[in-house]
């Protein structure tokens, strides 16, 4: 009877022993958990500019007339000069395109009157010139008004005629781009460390923003905005 007193005295002992250490370590994992919760996010901004590497611009001009083959022989009479205009410039061939003429019948249009329309027949066709030689179809565009000094009459539309320039790099740039984004995060992130007297651990979560390209501003549309944000979080510590 003794020695079962003992024995049961013995195991007590070793049960509180092991419910001790047992809770001390779940007390250290719970300290150890609470400091690696602690975190902070921040967001890094790489911004670059960059000249557009593609122009695509559109020539738009309109014919009119009462005979339908005449239309179109002004139609082609027009687009072979709007071409050697480009040539002249110095626009290589395989640069320059046609588009189909969009012809209207005022005559068979349902609705409105059209009985005081000096012409029945109005034509809009496009020349369209796609080069990656920026400068120097800019320097063409310059001289655009020589068109209108032969009687041809170019399209007021300025959405439909208005130059379009491209960034096609993107790929190329965007490893030191997230580089330079994620290097700007970490000092935001040190610089928030600092102020709280922690120490910025490892990163815990990131995410990289979309890419966006821009015009610099309205008069400068062949010089590209390159912007990206990436969120970062990372662990603290004391």
């Amino acid at each position: 009877m003794a020695d079962s007193k003992v024995s049961a005295s013995i195991l007590g002992v070793f049960l509180l022993a092991a419910a001790a250490v047992l809770g001390y370590q779940l007390s250290d994992a719970a300290i150890r958990f609470k400091q690696l919760d602690r975190s902070v996010t921040v967001k890094g901004l790489a911004e670059r500019e960059y000249p557009a590497d593609v122009v695509i611009w559109p020539i738009q001009y309109i014919v009119a007339s009462n005979n339908l083959e005449q239309l179109y022989g002004e139609l082609d009479r027009q687009a072979e000069s709007i071409r050697a205009f480009l040539l002249l410039g110095g626009i290589e061939p395989g640069e320059i395109s046609d588009s189909p003429p969009a012809i209207t019948d005022k005559s068979a249009q349902q609705y409105g009157s059209n009985n005081g329309a000096e012409f029945r027949y109005t034509a809009l066709r496009t020349v369209t010139v796609y080069s990656t030689n920026i400068d120097r179809v800019r320097s063409v565009m310059e001289g655009l008004s020589q068109l209108g000094r032969q009687g041809i009459v170019l399209s007021g539309n300025e959405y439909q005629s208005k130059p379009d320039y491209l960034f096609t790099r993107l790929n190329e740039i965007k490893p030191g781009m997230i580089e330079e984004a994620t290097r700007n995060a970490r000092e935001v992130a040190q610089k928030f460390a600092s102020d709280s007297d922690s120490q910025l651990g490892k990163i815990r979560k990131a995410s990289q923003g979309q890419f966006s390209i821009a015009d610099r501003d309205k008069n400068n549309p062949h010089i590209k905005q390159v912007r990206v944000v990436s969120t970062v979080e990372y662990y603290l510590s004391d």
